[in-house]
């Protein structure tokens, strides 16, 4: 441990949260039970108080490094470059969050457990459309509006920046993206949710769902919103397993992809591994038994396509995952060759637009950094960046920032706002450079041409444009 103290908890705010703890469970079970959980805290209590118990043992068994703190500072991975050392200065989220008041630091499976399965945050609504695909499939897209605006929808001449976001595989919407969408209206983002299909109550009209790594439902959805909003830029973020969806589609796309950045939290970037060597016992159970009560309702149209007999019946999430896409009726195809059209890396070396990671040393659920993330790849491609930190859990990181939210939010969030600024910087520099190489009488034959014919672009931030400086943020 370093020297920071580590902060004491309310009592009040303790005892009362036991005394509830122990009310539920007498309600749930026997006296048994409650003297047994007694005994459980008082050991617990009495090993952390006389130090034979650590805090830091708390956090998963060799993922702390010794003499690392709550107050040890994120470090950033990346190729080094002239973007790197903008975000560095311009990001003060980036030196790590505030641990005050409960020591949420130590706990990382509590922290993502308040994350995934707290209720999700009552001041933002949502207001849902529905997109038909080419194949008749049907998406969502939920608009996320505040307290006073339940039925109202923004203008499609609205400015405001589109921040897409995409839940985790499993369709479950978590209280930490409803906190991001309530954090981006304040900062005037509009945010809009994608679900895919049967995902979050979409109606399900294909015997068809999404493989972990298709992006074309997504394509399809932001060539819709690019149509909707054309003056808009577009930001997307993805939680957990659903940036395997935001890398596979940034892959294919490119440049083209129409994304000015993009961000990852706690992403799961090796899925064919994690799926192989499963997480902990009790999240994967929680995960299966989930997923397994979602696709029940769809038992008689998936029927047709899929044995669903032998999806209720897995055992793991590999075997579901096997049962939904590798042993269809259709056909039947092997494990490595899912994953070898299905794996989100299998296009990063085309990736065109910055994308910043947000990872802990802590996630119960990924697992240990060093086999869970590539940190080769975050060292030698200069549009990826990797912000780890100690402590947060899985999609958890509930150290405050300035404004009381997530940290990781704000984060994500100053990274957006500084990458944009640094674009704008770079173009004006571009641009001076250019009118000193053309010489002074350039300046009066363009303007002479304008007053002609001036053509307005189609999109105002085309990556296409952004990217035509020989990518320069990376020098």
């Amino acid at each position: 441990m370093s020297g920071t103290p580590v902060p004491k908890p309310r009592c009040v705010a303790a005892v009362l949260a036991i005394a509830v703890l122990l009310v539920i469970t007498r309600l749930l079970w026997s006296w048994t039970v409650v003297t047994a959980l007694l005994l459980l805290c008082a050991t617990l209590f009495l090993l952390l108080r006389t130090g034979v118990l650590p805090p830091t043992s708390l956090i998963q068994t060799g993922v702390g490094a010794p003499g690392q703190g709550p107050s040890a500072e994120p470090v950033l991975r990346c190729t080094p470059s002239a973007l790197a050392s903008y975000l560095l200065v311009h990001c003060p989220s980036f030196r790590g969050p505030s641990w005050s008041g409960w020591p949420w630091w130590a706990l990382p499976s509590l922290q993502t457990s308040v994350s995934l399965l707290a209720p999700p945050s009552s001041r933002v609504h949502f207001v849902r459309e529905h997109l038909q695909l080419r194949d008749e499939g049907l998406v969502a897209l939920d608009w996320a509006v505040g307290l006073g605006a339940r039925r109202r929808r923004s203008s499609s001449n609205s400015s405001a920046p589109v921040l897409l976001c995409i839940p985790n595989s499993f369709g479950k919407m978590t209280r930490n993206f409803t906190e991001l969408c309530q954090l981006a209206l304040t900062h005037g983002y509009h945010p809009v949710i994608f679900n895919r299909r049967c995902h979050n109550d979409c109606p399900l009209s294909t015997a068809k769902l999404q493989p972990y790594g298709d992006p074309c439902d997504l394509r399809e959805a932001v060539q819709y919103i690019r149509h909707r909003r054309q003056a808009s830029r577009l930001f997307a973020v993805a939680e957990s397993t659903g940036a395997g969806l935001l890398f596979s589609y940034l892959g294919e796309c490119g440049s083209s992809s129409y994304v000015t950045a993009a961000a990852c939290i706690s992403p799961l970037l090796c899925p064919q591994e994690w799926f192989e060597d499963g997480c902990p016992w009790i999240w994967e159970k929680a995960l299966l038994l989930y997923q397994k009560f979602t696709l029940s309702r769809y038992v008689t149209a998936l029927g047709e396509a899929i044995s669903m007999e032998k999806v209720l019946r897995s055992n793991s999430l590999k075997e579901l995952e096997e049962s939904l896409f590798c042993q269809t009726g259709a056909s039947t195809t092997s494990w490595e060759s899912y994953w070898e059209r299905n794996d989100p890396l299998r296009d990063v070396d085309e990736v065109a637009t910055p994308v910043l990671c947000i990872c802990s040393h802590d996630d119960p659920i990924r697992g240990h950094p060093v086999n869970t993330l590539p940190f080769g790849l975050f060292e030698t491609n200069p549009h990826l960046f990797l912000l780890l930190t100690q402590h947060g859990g899985h999609c958890g990181f509930l150290g405050a920032g300035q404004t009381g939210a997530p940290w990781s939010h704000e984060a994500l969030l100053e990274f957006f706002k500084s990458t944009v600024d640094f674009f704008v910087m770079e173009e004006k520099l571009k641009g001076l450079a250019d009118r000193k190489r053309a010489g002074p009488g350039a300046s009066h034959k363009a303007a002479a041409g304008a007053g002609v014919c001036r053509q307005e672009p189609v999109c105002t931030h085309s990556m296409h444009q952004i990217y035509k400086w020989q990518r320069s943020y990376t020098r």
